[in-house]
C-alpha cells in the first residue's frame, strides 16, 4: 500500500506539492483565526511553517532545497521554482483598474525609488554593523534589504561569497515577515484605505509577498495595487543593486 501511495506521489509530484501547501495554508489559517484573532495573517505563519518543513527536510535528506530534496515532495521544488513564482505576481496585475493606478502617478514613482534605495541604505549599514566592511558583501546584504531575489542577484553579479548570498536571502525574508504582520497593525494609521494610498505603500515596503499578505489581512482589494508596484523593486534592485549602489557603497567603503 505503501509503496502505491509513494510511487503515485512521485509520478505526480506538483498535484502533491499542490495538496501540502493547501494543508499548510489551512492549518495557517487556522491559527491565525484561533490564537491570534487575525491580527498575524495566515500567510506570515504559513512562512514560519514553511522554513521549519524546509529545515526538517534539510536534516532527513542531508540536501540544501529542504522537501524538495526528498523524493516524495521533489513537485515542491518546480511548484516554489521561478516560472509559478513570477507566474502568480505578474497575474496579481490583471486585477487592477488603469484609472486607478494613473493616480499614484509620481508620488508612485517617488515611492518606488525611496523603497529602493532607503532599505538599502539600512542593509548596509547592519551588514557593517555586523564586521562586514567590504564593499561586495555589504552591498550583497543591502541589495537583500530590497527583496529576497535582489540580493543574490547582486550578489552573484558582483562576486559575493556563498554564505553572504544566503544572508542578504535571510535578510529579506525577515523583511517580508515584518512587513506582513506589522501591515495590519499599522494599517488605521497609514490610512491603507485606497488604491493610490496602496500603492505608494506597495513603493515605500517595496517585498511583493510582505505587501500582498499584509494587504490581504487590511483589505483584499487593495492587494492587486500594493502588490503591481512593489513588483517593480526587483528589476530595479537588480538594475540598480550590481551598479549604481555597489558604486556608492565602494566609493565610501574604499575597497
Amino acid at each position: 500500500m505503501w509503496d502505491v501511495i509513494r510511487k503515485t506521489a512521485e509520478e505526480n509530484g506538483l498535484v502533491v506539492a499542490f495538496v501540502v501547501i493547501g494543508l499548510v495554508m489551512l492549518v495557517s489559517g487556522v491559527i491565525s483565526r484561533k490564537l491570534t484573532f487575525g491580527r498575524v495573517h495566515g500567510s506570515a505563519i504559513a512562512i514560519l511553517i514553511g522554513l521549519g518543513l524546509a529545515y526538517i527536510g534539510g536534516k532527513m535528506s542531508g540536501g540544501s532545497k529542504g522537501l524538495a530534496d526528498l523524493t516524495l515532495f521533489g513537485g515542491i521544488g518546480l511548484m516554489g521554482g521561478t516560472m509559478l513564482r513570477d507566474f502568480a505576481i505578474v497575474a496579481t496585475a490583471f486585477e487592477v483598474q488603469a484609472t486607478e493606478a494613473r493616480r499614484a502617478g509620481w508620488i508612485g514613482a517617488i515611492a518606488l525609488f525611496l523603497g529602493t534605495v532607503l532599505p538599502f541604505i539600512v542593509g548596509v549599514c547592519v551588514a557593517r554593523a555586523f564586521g562586514y566592511s567590504d564593499a561586495v558583501s555589504m552591498t550583497t546584504i543591502g541589495a537583500g534589504a530590497i527583496t529576497y531575489i535582489v540580493g543574490p542577484v547582486t550578489g552573484k553579479a558582483i562576486g559575493a561569497s556563498s554564505d553572504v548570498m544566503a544572508l542578504s536571502i535571510a535578510t529579506g525574508v525577515v523583511k517580508a515577515i515584518i512587513v506582513m504582520v506589522a501591515t495590519p497593525m499599522a494599517a488605521k494609521f497609514l490610512r491603507l484605505k485606497t488604491p493610490r494610498s496602496a500603492m505608494v505603500f506597495g513603493g515605500l515596503a517595496g517585498t511583493v509577498s510582505g505587501v500582498s499578505a499584509g494587504l490581504a489581512a487590511t483589505d483584499r482589494r487593495l492587494v492587486p495595487y500594493g502588490a503591481l508596484v512593489a513588483t517593480f523593486h526587483t528589476g530595479l534592485g537588480c538594475l540598480l543593486g550590481p551598479s549604481v549602489l555597489f558604486m556608492a557603497v565602494k566609493f565610501f567603503a574604499g575597497k
